[in-house]
C-alpha cells in the first residue's frame, strides 16, 4: 500500500511513519509545509529507506497537494496546528489550516479516488468532561480555537463520507508524548526544563486532568484503523492513563530525583479545560492494545530528551 502522510514531519506525523516502516512493507509519502513544529531532523533516521519519500508543500494548496497525493492508496492526515496557548494567541491560522486545510486534503481524495482516509483528531472536541467517559456518539462541547477547528475538520472529513461516499474515518485520541515532541508541549517542555535546571511551569492548581498516551501506542492504532476501521467511523483512542497534571509532574521529578522545589504555579490558561477521558471500546474491539504504561513510556521519553538535546536544545534558544 502506498500512504500519503500529511503533516508527516510534525511529532505524531513522523513517529507513524517510522511505525509504519518498522511494522509493515507500505511505501510512505511525507507531505509536510515544515512549519516551526515540522522538521526534517525528525525523519533523518529514515531518510535512506526506499519506501519514503518527502513533499514539500502545504495542505492548503490545492495544486501542490494533488500532485503529491495522486498514485497514493491512502492518506492519514495529520497536518494540523495543535497548541492550546498558540491558537488563543493567534486563531486565525487554526481555522484557515485546520478546516480550510482539511476540505482541501478530503476533496483532493474525492477527486482522485483514494481507497482509504483517515483524519486524526483529538478528544478535545469533546470539551470538559466531568465524569464518565466521551462517547465516539457524544454531542462537541470544544472551548478554545483549536478545539473548535479541530471540531469543524472532524465534521468536514465526515461529511464527505456522507455526501460523496469518500471512505474516510476519523480518531480522535488523548494526550500524545514522546520522542520527538516540541517543546511547548507539556511532557517536553517540562524534561527539557528539569534537564537545564529550570522549574515547571504548572497551570492554576495542577488538578487539571489529562489521559496520555505512548506515541507509537497511537500509530499503532491508527493503522489498525485505516486498515480495518468502517468509513464513515469515528474511533477514541485512549490509554486509561487519566491523570491529574500535578501527579504527572510528581512522576516526572521523581525520575530525575527532584522535588517541589523545581515547581512554579503560573495563572491558568483562559478556558482551561478541566477533565478528558474517553471511552475505547471501539478501538479495542478492532484489537488495539496499549503497550506502554505511563511510567515505562515516561522513563523512556526522558531518555530520549536526555540523548537528544541536539535535537532539541535549538528549539529552546
Amino acid at each position: 500500500m502506498k500512504i500519503l502522510v500529511t503533516g508527516g514531519a510534525g511529532f505524531i506525523g513522523s513517529n507513524h511513519v517510522r511505525w509504519v516502516l518498522a511494522n509493515t512493507d507500505d511505501e510512505v509519502t511525507v507531505y509536510d509545509a515544515l512549519t516551526y513544529a515540522g522538521n526534517l531532523s525528525t525523519l533523518r533516521d529514515v531518510d535512506d529507506s526506499p519506501r519514503y519519500r518527502f513533499v514539500h508543500g502545504n495542505i492548503c494548496d490545492p495544486a501542490t497537494l494533488e500532485s503529491a497525493m495522486a498514485g497514493h492508496d491512502a492518506v492519514v492526515h495529520f497536518a494540523a496546528e495543535t497548541h492550546v496557548d498558540r491558537s488563543i494567541v493567534g486563531p486565525d491560522d487554526f481555522v484557515h489550516t485546520n478546516c480550510f486545510g482539511t476540505n482541501v486534503v478530503m476533496d483532493t481524495a474525492r477527486r482522485l479516488d483514494i481507497a482509504r482516509v483517515v483524519h486524526i483528531g483529538t478528544d478535545e472536541v469533546y470539551g470538559s468532561v466531568e465524569q464518565g467517559s466521551s462517547l465516539e456518539t457524544d454531542p462537541l462541547d470544544p472551548r478554545s480555537p483549536y478545539s473548535a477547528s479541530k471540531a469543524g475538520s472532524d465534521l468536514i472529513a465526515l461529511s464527505y463520507h456522507h455526501t460523496f461516499e469518500l471512505p474516510v474515518t476519523v480518531t480522535r485520541c488523548t494526550n500524545n508524548f514522546g520522542p520527538f515532541q516540541y517543546p511547548e508541549k507539556a511532557i517536553p517542555l517540562f524534561t527539557t526544563n528539569l534537564l537545564r535546571g529550570l522549574p515547571i511551569p504548572l497551570y492554576g492548581d495542577g488538578l487539571n486532568e489529562r489521559d496520555w498516551i505512548y506515541v507509537d501506542d497511537h500509530c499503532a492504532a491508527v493503522h489498525l484503523v485505516l486498515t480495518n476501521g468502517r468509513p464513515g467511523e469515528i474511533y477514541n483512542i485512549g490509554a486509561g492513563n487519566e491523570t491529574p497534571n500535578r501527579a504527572l509532574v510528581d512522576a516526572l521529578l521523581d525520575l530525575f530525583g527532584l522535588g517541589d522545589e523545581m515547581v512554579t504555579y503560573v495563572p491558568d490558561r483562559p478556558g482551561h479545560d478541566r477533565r478528558y477521558s474517553v471511552d475505547i471500546a471501539k478501538i479495542t474491539a478492532l484489537g488495539w492494545r496499549r503497550q506502554r504504561s505511563l511510567h515505562d513510556a515516561l522513563a523512556l521519553t526522558v531518555d530520549w530528551y536526555r540523548n537528544h538535546a541536539h535535537w532539541w536544545e535549538p528549539l529552546v534558544t
